[in-house]
């Protein structure tokens, strides 16, 4: 187990965050072998907006511990709260900041109130209770009542604030919660693997709780299969991928007709996919070629975003610019990489007329990416700065989306058609290894700074460009296969 027995007893904010997110990643985390976590680029991009939310709140860097309480500094950190729970549980909060609010405390005419930066657009339970937390250790250390709390977030745009009154029934809430958490750190197993494993890829965990999904054959392993849906199957008495596989697709339509009759029209493909990939099976669905748009083009270009999502920033435009050969063939020797690095000081009309020369030099040629964000982007872009309906239209003719033939042409053994899983099936790797969207952007604030005067170093940048060609080329990977299938035909 790893903890001494003192800790045994312990509750903490941050166990109860995470038992908020994830039932099971609370009992990891206490229970756990540390050797089998995996880094995840995630808590250090959370801390890094956190930074920079509460540098736009103070006016001036916290002052540290229990000395800055006493001194009625405008800001606090480094500040451990301790109290006593029910069943004799100890309790801990290690709020992120503490702001001097006015009222009266032990230390004099003034109070304090915990202070959190969130992601995302809302307040949720995992906010909602670390905070109703702290306040209640806090109200104890400073022997005054914290009516509320304060969550702040958008510091990339700009500084939003939301009060989060402290109120009786958010304190029933708390003390349910603890007692749940309580249990389920006492429990001699994990809790179950959760219903919706999507946030998963978010978890140092991830790499465990993968592993036994894949062995018990955990209904989410099924591509398609969301938490709602293995609900109903789970109703209906299917509770592994080998069940659902086993299943027959018209009874299972009619089945599901009782949650709702668009729901019987799933049945066929879940059960499909259940089978593809329990036999390891590469399913034709259309014999239609799945990229026609490549059979006279002189080449493509390969596009791939790279963007900072709380800034609302696509960063980075990258193209790997690969032409046909002369004897007609596709060769990746002579594909070259182009990458157009936007500032946001430079502008957008700036990034567009870059862009738009670059699309103008490569006239006709298709541009291939994998999913629907690279084009979305770039057709809203031209609206934004005034393309005509023409060149709009034109553009739109030229973008391919990979992942959207892959998933219209084929069925495969996988559990994801993202990216990722469907180059590496292929035999595609990376050429830095577990690096992702949340890596490249951690890699950009720590390049980027707070402005031109502000560069982190080059490095940075070139692993950026790295992680984003090998996006493009991956993308290429698996264009090259459906074209290389289609060339094989469906008689063979």
């Amino acid at each position: 187990m790893g903890d001494t027995p003192s800790a045994d007893k312990l509750l903490t904010d941050r166990l109860l965050r995470s038992w908020v997110r994830c039932r099971r990643r609370a009992w990891l985390d206490r229970h756990g072998d540390p050797d089998t976590r995996v880094y995840t680029a995630h808590r250090t991009l959370q801390l890094d907006d956190q930074q920079r939310s509460f540098v736009a709140l103070l006016p001036r860097k916290p002052a540290a511990g229990l000395a800055g309480l006493e001194a009625g500094a405008p800001g606090v950190v480094g500040v451990r709260l301790r109290g006593q729970g029910s069943d004799g549980w100890r309790l801990e909060a290690h709020p992120p900041l503490l702001q001097r609010v006015e009222g009266r405390s032990r230390w004099g005419a003034f109070a304090y109130r915990p202070v959190l930066a969130r992601q995302g657009r809302r307040l949720t339970r995992e906010h909602r209770l670390p905070l109703a937390l702290a306040g209640r250790l806090l109200a104890d250390v400073q022997q005054a009542p914290v009516p509320d709390a304060l969550a702040v977030g958008g510091a990339g745009r700009r500084l939003e604030k939301e009060r989060l009154p402290l109120n009786t029934a958010l304190d029933h809430q708390l003390d349910e919660a603890l007692r749940k958490l309580a249990a389920d750190l006492c429990r001699p197993e994990p809790p179950p693997l959760a219903a919706d494993r999507r946030k998963c890829t978010l978890c140092s965990w991830r790499g465990v709780c993968n592993r036994e999904a894949a062995a018990e054959g955990h209904l989410s392993e099924v591509s398609g299969i969301g938490a709602k849906r293995r609900e109903m199957l789970q109703e209906l008495g299917i509770q592994r991928l080998q069940e659902l596989a086993a299943a027959n697709p018209d009874q299972l339509a009619l089945q599901l007709e009782r949650f709702g009759e668009q729901h019987g029209a799933v049945a066929a493909p879940v059960v499909a996919q259940a089978r593809a990939q329990r036999d390891g099976r590469v399913e034709r669905l259309d014999l239609a070629p799945a990229l026609p748009e490549l059979d006279a083009a002189k080449g493509v270009l390969l596009y791939d975003i790279e963007s900072d999502p709380d800034a609302r920033d696509d960063f980075l435009h990258g193209f790997v610019v690969l032409p046909r050969a002369a004897n007609g063939t596709w060769d990746l020797s002579l594909a070259r990489y182009h990458p157009l690095l936007v500032l946001q000081e430079h502008g957008e009309r700036c990034c567009w007329q870059r862009l738009r020369r670059l699309l103008a030099h490569y006239r006709d040629w298709p541009i291939l990416h994998y999913g629907e964000t690279e084009s979305l982007a770039l057709l809203r872009m031209a609206q934004r700065q005034g393309a005509s309906d023409r060149e709009r239209r034109l553009l739109k003719q030229r973008l391919v989306d990979v992942h959207a033939r892959v998933r219209r042409c084929w069925r495969l053994p996988l559990n994801s058609y993202g990216l990722k899983a469907v180059a590496a099936w292929r035999g595609f790797q990376w050429r830095q290894r577990s690096v992702d969207g949340a890596r490249a952007l951690l890699w950009w604030r720590q390049w980027r700074g707070s402005g031109p005067s502000d560069r982190g170093h080059a490095q940075a940048l070139r692993w950026i460009f790295t992680y984003n060609e090998d996006d493009g080329l991956a993308t290429w990977a698996v264009a090259s296969w459906l074209l290389a299938e289609d060339q094989r035909g469906p008689s063979e």
